[in-house]
């Protein structure tokens, strides 16, 4: 009985040319819907084989519909905009700090045609692509040169690599940080091929420590900003200078990674207490290494500064290929430093601290504006403004809270968390967060122009009947 309903399935050739099917022929590819209708006729044969009972075949233009979809399925990417309603400013899962025009336009220009990323078009001659960047970065911090890798991570172990391979790094036991992802900085440090000598105990290191653990294997000291955690109470620490004095005594450099990577004041954004890049370069820092693309606002990088002998001495290590970053990277960091320079122009320009300066008044009567608009939507119960406390990220001070207004959402009937996932899934995709019951729509994150966008995507989004 099946061989008989196999023979009326349609061919590829009719297929291809139904309705559902043939734009796409042109709008994507012939190979591509070929190859669509096949895998879907080996699927439905291999559905509908061996099966005792009578068969419906679906139609020839069910079919090329079923087909459609899978295709344009397939060609959908996992990687898309976002609106960013969880009042995480620094969302790792969202792709951090978004960029600014400035730098979104620079890598355009780059990208569109070939570009002078190791060429000196002066001379003629081959160039460092550092170029692109380092005389900014140096103008910006104070530093005598500078290297750009592919993250913070990637600039910790190409430091620890081409400065402490084969010997011992000496870092306080209270700075051995884990972040997202398992990074963990002894294991990083292991990898590096250099060796950890922990000093001091989780809660209170001194000057002692260091001194004692100093012998003829030390290669370097390291200071190491716990970005994602604090520790309070009955503590003692080592201050950068004092460290800065302990390595000229004894030679040896020292490298403060300030992880979040701050290259002007944020305090009047309310961010106190971050290092600053350049404060670590005027203490006597030798390396100095953050990242690019969190408090800074630009693309994701690792940000390596400091003393010419040290940096050079990174750049030539045989890891410093395998990290270095594109010409895309460098054309929106370098866009991004320019506004930097400045940092009224910074203010306006750079989405991370426009964000961060919107005052509380301005997100209030949107959060408003919105719950008015929402609460008339069918399925909606509630829809209103409330005061709430945003973070600027996880693994960026995260124990600094930030006022923030939210509209808070409740549901009629259906789940709130079915119902934030078609939200995400939508366009455009909207991720808030579910909180004590409530559906949180967190505008501290979200510029001003994306209020429309968020409330035609609630509006259009089918809210469920209870089963």
């Amino acid at each position: 009985m099946t061989k008989g309903v196999l023979r009326h399935l349609p061919s590829v050739t009719e297929l291809i040319e139904t309705s559902p099917l043939k734009p796409l022929v042109d709008r994507i590819s012939h190979n591509v819907v070929v190859d669509g209708v096949r895998s879907f006729l080996d699927d439905y044969r291999q559905e509908i084989d061996g099966v005792d009972q009578p068969v419906d075949i679906a139609s020839v233009t069910q079919m090329a519909e079923r087909i459609a979809r899978r295709i344009l399925r397939g060609e959908r990417s996992s990687l898309r905009p976002v609106i960013n309603a969880t009042g995480i400013l620094l969302h790792t899962g969202l792709g951090r700090a978004p960029l600014a025009e400035q730098a979104i336009e620079e890598m355009v220009t780059i990208a569109r045609d070939y570009a002078s990323l190791e060429l000196d078009l002066r001379t003629g001659k081959r160039s460092n692509r550092f170029d692109a960047v380092e005389g900014l970065l140096c103008e910006i911090t104070g530093a005598e040169a500078a290297a750009v890798v592919n993250n913070n991570a990637g600039a910790t172990m190409l430091t620890l690599a081409a400065l402490g391979s084969g010997r011992e790094v000496i870092v306080s036991r209270g700075q051995l940080i884990e972040i997202g992802g398992s990074y963990r900085l002894p294991d990083v440090m292991q990898v590096s091929g250099a060796c950890l000598r922990e000093v001091g105990t989780t809660n209170k290191t001194r000057e002692q420590d260091y001194e004692n653990a100093i012998c003829e294997k030390t290669a370097a000291l390291m200071r190491v900003h716990p970005s994602n955690f604090m520790v309070v109470g009955f503590t003692a620490g080592v201050g950068l200078a004092e460290l800065v004095r302990i390595g000229k005594k004894h030679r040896l450099p020292v490298i403060d990674d300030i992880g979040s990577g701050a290259i002007t004041d944020l305090t009047p954004y309310g961010i106190r207490d971050e290092p600053l890049a350049a404060e670590s370069i005027a203490t006597g820092a030798d390396v100095v290494l953050f990242s690019g693309d969190k408090l800074m606002g630009g693309p994701q990088s690792g940000i390596i500064l400091g003393k010419r002998k040290e940096i050079e001495r990174i750049v030539q290590h045989p890891m410093a290929r395998a990290l270095r970053v594109d010409k895309l990277t460098l054309a929106a960091l370098g866009a991004t430093l320019r506004l930097l320079r400045d940092p009224q122009q910074a203010a306006h320009q750079i989405p991370l601290l426009q964000l961060l300066a919107t005052p509380n008044e301005n997100l209030r009567l949107r959060a408003e504006s919105i719950a008015s608009q929402l609460q008339h939507v069918t399925g909606i119960a509630k829809a209103e403004a409330i005061e709430e406390e945003a973070f600027l990220g996880g693994g960026s001070v995260p124990t600094q809270q930030i006022k923030t207004w939210c509209v808070a959402i409740d549901l009629d009937t259906e789940s709130l968390n079915s119902f934030h996932t078609r939200l995400r899934t939508g366009t455009p995709a909207v991720v808030g967060r579910v909180q004590k019951g409530q559906l949180l729509i967190d505008l501290r994150s979200v510029p001003p122009r994306q209020d429309a966008q968020i409330v035609l995507a609630i509006s259009q989004c089918p809210i469920s009947a209870p089963n």
